[in-house]
Order: structure tokens, then C-alpha cells, then sequence
């Protein structure tokens, strides 16, 4: 069986990795990350910046290889990931449904692993089985084990067929935040995340339908964000808790790690351009 891994991340570049080797590498949508900069040093994305950079992640902890740790503390203060690894750890949640490389979409209850197979990746778009790492989150909660497909509403089926009831997914298309919402009500978190590119109908949904958004390096999802009534949070990328859950769930977050929120106009330091 071929062992390809298909992602759209660091600057929104789409990156092939097939059989432990980087096969193929795009040209950066975003030349600027202020994520990037603060972790990494990293002033200009460019396609040779992108390739030694998941390079670095294959060889730090296995990214799409069968050396893949799937265990992690918080990484970045505030985000997607680490919001729900603490809900899960305060019990305001059961399970969360994700998708990451080496499983496609799958259901974790053990915050370290949400923390290390969703904090260490972005915009997974196709994946092959990896065998660690299925056998770290369990066969039986991993949505398409032969294939592992990426299928976040599928994943949310799976939550409940497993008896869960405290359920977020993380999702990264606005129409499946709009399907799960009108097939659940308000009976499941979502969390939109990997929005850049975000059209301004897409944002409006999400924003109609979801109750966590991450800003990334979308123009369409800040502007909509100031016409809503929001809970803002994080330091460089802005997270939005939408509704009384989602805001409930970073508030949590922010006193765990002992921060206020913030304010739009804090964050001066843009990802460039945005889109």
C-alpha cells in the first residue's frame, strides 16, 4: 500500500509526503506568520523555508512516519487544540473528533493525544494508515482504520455511536458546521479551524453556526468577527468564542493559563496577506 500524506499548512502551501520523503512542494500563499516568526524566527515563508520545516517535524517527532509520537503537552499558549485538550481534562467534554495525519478523522479522549497528533499539524488533507499511531488512539476510534479517510461529519457519528454525549469536532469547511448543526442542534462544540481562504459567505456560516473560529490568516473571518459579539483570545492568531459554549470553553482555557481576553485591535502583528 502507497504511504502518501497530502497537507495544506505553514503559509498555506501544499506539501506531498510519500514513503518518509517530501516529494513535493508548492509555492507559499502567505509570506508572513507572526506564529512562525515567534516560534520559529521565520520572516519570509518560501517554498525551501516549507520543505526544512516539515522536514524538521518529520525527524522531531515523526510526522507522517511510523515514528510519529502522538503524545504532547501544550505547545502554543492559546489555540484550537489546546482549548479542547483542557475541556477534556476539566470533564466539559468527552471526546473530541479530529483529524491528523497516520488516522484521518478519529475520536480522542485523552487530551495529550489531542494535543499531540492536532497541536503539531495543520490543513490535513489526505493521509495513509500509520500503524503507531492507530494503535495509540485505538482501532476502534479511528473513523476508516484500512483507509483513513477524512470525514469530520462521519466522525461526529462515530463520537455517538461510541456512547459519547460531550462532544467537539473540529472542522475545517463551513457547509459541514452547517450540516452537523442542523442534524445535532447545539448538542455538538464546533470548532472551525485552517480558515484562511475563507470566502465571505463561508464566514457568515461559520459564524452563524459555530461556537470556536480561529482568525489564521483569513480577511473574510475578521471582518465578520467585528460585526459579532465575540470572546477574543490568543496572542498572535486571534480565536473567537462565538457562542455562550464556545466562550465558556476559552474562558476555561484562559484561567487555566492565568490570561485575560483581548481586544481586535491587539493584534497589530498580521499574517501577510491576508486572504
Amino acid at each position: 500500500m502507497s504511504d502518501k500524506h497530502v497537507m495544506s499548512c505553514m503559509g498555506m502551501t501544499k506539501v506531498v509526503i510519500e514513503n518518509g520523503r517530501v516529494t513535493e512542494v508548492g509555492e507559499p500563499e502567505i509570506q508572513y506568520c507572526p506564529l512562525f516568526k515567534k516560534y520559529r524566527g521565520i520572516d519570509d515563508i518560501t517554498a525551501e523555508i516549507v520543505k526544512e520545516n516539515i522536514e524538521f517535524r518529520m525527524g522531531n517527532f515523526g510526522m507522517c512516519t511510523e515514528s510519529r509520537e502522538v503524545r504532547m503537552r501544550d505547545f502554543l499558549a492559546f489555540g484550537v487544540s489546546e482549548t479542547l485538550s483542557s475541556a477534556l481534562r476539566h470533564g466539559m467534554l468527552d471526546c473530541a473528533v479530529i483529524a491528523a495525519d497516520g488516522c484521518g478523522t478519529v475520536v480522542v479522549t485523552d487530551p495529550e493525544i489531542v494535543q499531540g497528533l492536532g497541536g503539531r499539524i495543520s490543513g490535513i488533507c489526505e493521509t495513509s494508515p500509520i500503524q503507531c499511531v492507530i494503535d495509540a488512539v485505538g482501532r476502534n476510534n479511528v473513523l476508516d482504520p484500512e483507509n483513513t479517510s477524512i470525514d469530520m461529519i462521519k466522525g461526529v457519528e462515530k463520537a455517538i455511536s461510541l456512547g459519547h454525549s460531550k462532544i467537539a469536532v473540529t472542522i475545517a469547511f463551513a457547509d459541514d458546521a452547517l450540516r452537523i448543526r442542523e442534524t445535532y442542534g447545539d448538542k455538538i462544540i464546533i470548532a472551525a479551524v485552517h480558515t484562511s481562504k475563507t470566502s465571505e459567505e463561508g464566514a457568515k456560516m461559520m459564524f452563524d453556526h459555530c461556537d470556536i473560529i480561529t482568525a489564521c490568516a483569513s480577511v473574510n473571518i475578521r471582518k465578520e468577527a467585528m460585526k459579532r459579539d465575540v470572546l477574543v483570545a490568543g496572542k498572535k492568531i486571534p480565536i473567537f468564542g462565538v457562542t455562550s459554549k464556545g466562550q465558556e470553553l476559552i474562558m476555561m482555557r484562559l484561567k487555566e493559563i492565568g490570561k485575560q481576553p483581548n481586544r481586535m485591535d491587539e493584534f497589530e502583528d498580521l499574517p501577510n496577506p491576508l486572504i
